[in-house]
């Protein structure tokens, strides 16, 4: 019996090679680099709120495990906040038609959207996005997960992934008041039409509608300063796909929307909401806080492995929890203490994220899950806004007990039967 196992072993060191998949995923061979948007030309309290498309991006068929991204200048320099806000900056793939020259396509789009899995699709459908807090914020997808790209098998015939970026920034050099520029508060940018010709209502504060592209904020009379070329510098991690990667869905829930309250099927993700000053008498009680809260219902369950909140200046946290008001992941800001980028005075640099342990936090199908975003309303706050992102695994099977693996004198493994009955 001896012998016949020395045999098999033999045999096996030349057929069983040990498998790399796994090695991958916890960090191996991964590959990393790092690419720069098209120029965004910025004066004084001038405003860029353009879409780039096809811009440059890993190809192939791919897991991403990060997207990292700061905005710097000519000279690969991070520029600080309070020289230029990053209001967002959002990501996501989309199909562009492969021939759109020929005749045999002219009546077919030239490009279709790839939107993340829900819940708001028609106005956050990004696969990654995030705003001043992107120096500081971990995007690292957790092994053995990853976001899935360019899977030729799921694109519309015809068509090839490709990405798009939206980058909204906001220089605030010179500016007459830059929380109220930063705010996008609408006296300050003299606007009474939106960026589609249609009139802003008297009873809008501020916000996305009064700060769009090349808007201008009202900049201190006299100064003078020189228009820049500035960059989101994005650095992309990634690893081939196999079968070792498990896929992950996006799902990106909003505060504002009201389609469970209301009892309509579509969701109303209105984006951006306002946060009034405290009362007088909350005040004097030290209750200067503002919350709102939203429900929706998940389409698909799962583990959730990772989730992040984004909110703007003022806010004090966010947070999802369960139908049974289990507590499924509180992100909270870090707000900057000096002036080098990174670092600045009155601006949320980061947000905490979750790292759940695999498998320790389940949610399932059509589950409603409520957002709750908390700012303090010590002043008032426009444009402001509460989402949560979240990163949910399909359950998986258990593995099997793993074979017996040796790595001399070439990598080879026992089949799982004889090494579970050693």
């Amino acid at each position: 019996m001896a012998g016949s196992a020395v045999l098999l072993i033999s045999l096996l060191s030349a057929v069983a090679p040990l498998p790399s998949e796994a090695l991958n995923v916890r960090g191996h061979l991964l590959k990393s680099k790092t690419f720069r948007s098209p120029p965004i030309l910025l004066g004084p309290g001038s405003v860029s709120n353009k879409y780039h498309h096809d811009v440059d991006f890993p190809r192939g068929h791919l897991a991403v495990k990060s997207f990292d991204a700061e905005v710097v200048d000519e000279n690969g320099v991070p520029v600080p906040l309070h020289e230029t806000y990053l209001h967002h900056w959002v990501a996501e793939p989309y199909y562009a038609l492969k021939n759109s020259q020929s005749p045999d396509t002219q009546n077919l789009p030239k490009g279709m959207l790839k939107r993340n899995d829900g819940v708001c699709k028609t106005t956050l459908g990004q696969y990654f996005g995030l705003g001043s807090e992107t120096r500081h914020t971990a995007t690292w997808v957790p092994d053995p997960y990853g976001i899935e790209i360019g899977n030729e098998d799921k694109a519309p015939e015809g068509y090839e992934e490709k990405w798009l970026l939206n980058i909204h920034a906001i220089d605030t050099r010179g500016v007459v008041d830059k929380p109220s520029c930063t705010e996008c508060k609408c006296d300050f940018y003299n606007v009474t039409i939106d960026e589609y010709g249609r009139t802003i209502s008297k009873n809008y504060t501020g916000g996305l509608f009064c700060c769009y592209d090349q808007t201008q904020c009202r900049v201190k009379e006299g100064f003078n300063g020189e228009v820049r070329k500035l960059f989101l510098q994005y650095t992309v991690t990634w690893l081939d796909w196999t079968d070792a990667v498990v896929p992950v869905k996006i799902y990106i829930f909003d505060v504002t929307d009201t389609a469970m309250l209301d009892g309509t099927p579509e969701h109303s993700c209105k984006v951006e909401y306002q946060v009034e000053e405290c009362s007088a008498e909350n005040r004097a009680n030290n209750e200067c806080i503002h919350t709102k809260t939203a429900r929706a219902a998940l389409p698909r369950g799962g583990d959730i492995v990772f989730s992040v909140a984004h909110q703007h200046s003022g806010g004090v946290g966010a947070s999802l929890h369960g139908q049974d008001g289990r507590l499924l992941c509180e992100s909270l800001p870090t707000y900057g203490t000096g002036k080098e980028a990174g670092n600045e005075a009155n601006y949320i640099v980061g947000m905490s994220t979750c790292y759940p342990k695999p498998g320790s936090i389940k949610v399932s199908d059509g589950e409603v899950l409520t957002i709750v975003s908390n700012y303090s309303s010590d002043r008032q706050h426009t444009g402001v806004m509460g989402l949560v992102y979240i990163l949910v695994a399909e359950p998986q099977q258990p593995t099997p007990a793993p074979s017996l693996c040796f790595s001399f004198p070439v990598p080879w493994c026992l089949p799982a039967w004889m090494s579970s009955n050693m």
